[in-house]
Parts: C-alpha cells; structure tokens; sequence
C-alpha cells in the first residue's frame, strides 16, 4: 500500500475476482457475459442518443464496463474469468478499492439518476407528462398553430342573445 494524501488517497493493488466487495467471487464468468452484453446494448441503442448529457451517460458507463471486461477476458486466471485490477483506495470515504472503470460506471449511474428525476429526455429536453393521461404535453414553444378551417373549432351558438338591460329613470 502506498499512501499517496495520508488516509485521503491510497494506492492498494488488489485483484478482484467478483463484483463490487469481491461479491460472487465464483461467477466471474456470469459478469463477463452481462458485461457484453451491456456493450451490445449499448452500441445498438447510440443512435437513439441526441442530447450531451445522456451521451455522458451512455460513454462513461460504455468505457467501465470495457475496462472491467478487458480485464475479465485478459488477466489470470483466464479467459471470461479473469480478475479485474483495483487500485484505489479512500479509506475515509468508502471501504473498498475500485479502479478508474469503477469510477466511470458510478458516475454513469449517478448522472442517469439526476435526468431521469429531472425528466430529462434522450434528445435533451424536459419531458412533462399530465398526470391523468400520462400523455405528453407540448410546450408552448411546440404549440402548433391552430387551423381555423378545423372540424374541432367552436360554432357560433345559435341560442337568442340575452336581453339588455333596461335603463331605468
């Protein structure tokens, strides 16, 4: 273990053959089949992305799970099962020892979770839903001209006009 800022930052080479904790240390293999299968998830879902943000998301949690998986296909004690290196350690802000991949994953994930309660949609803007239909509303900014020649508009009513009132001396 090396200190690096005291009990601040520590580097602590370890090499972890499960999840976070080393968790379910003997389905290593388990972990590397979810990990491609996120890579193909998200390579095909990419071109649904349209906002900044959410490519954020998308490429942190894309480079974490790349790291993550190298070191499963590549590293002892072999393929699929290998152990992913973890390095750092902050003894006074968690328990564990993680490594860069770690860190672009929990980002990814706390970023996702700041738009998702914001409404913020795949394109980058705020998504308002009514709360009875559960449909969209359009801002007034998306507001469509109204068509006067429209079947929906409102027909004169054909009731006689209330009488006025008389004026009294």
């Amino acid at each position: 273990m090396i200190r690096v800022l005291n009990d601040v930052l520590q580097l602590h080479f370890v090499r972890n053959p499960g999840a976070a904790f080393s968790l379910a240390s003997g389905s290593t293999w388990i972990f590397s089949i979810i990990a491609a299968a996120v890579v193909v998830f998200i390579a095909w879902f990419a071109r649904r992305i349209h906002s900044f943000t959410w490519g954020l998301v998308f490429g942190l949690l894309l480079g974490g799970v790349l790291g993550n998986l190298t070191d499963r296909l590549l590293r002892e004690p072999g393929f699929g099962v290998g152990h992913v290196v973890d390095f750092i350690s902050t003894p006074w802000l968690l328990p564990a020892i993680y490594n860069v991949a770690d860190m672009a994953i929990v980002s990814s994930m706390v970023i996702f979770m700041i738009l998702t309660i914001r409404g913020i949609g795949l394109d980058g803007n705020k998504v308002v839903a009514d709360s009875k239909t559960a449909t969209p509303i359009l801002k007034q900014t998306d507001a469509v001209t109204p068509d006067t020649t429209a079947s929906d508009t409102v027909a004169p009513s054909r009731e006689r006009p209330a009488p006025e009132a008389e004026a009294r001396p």
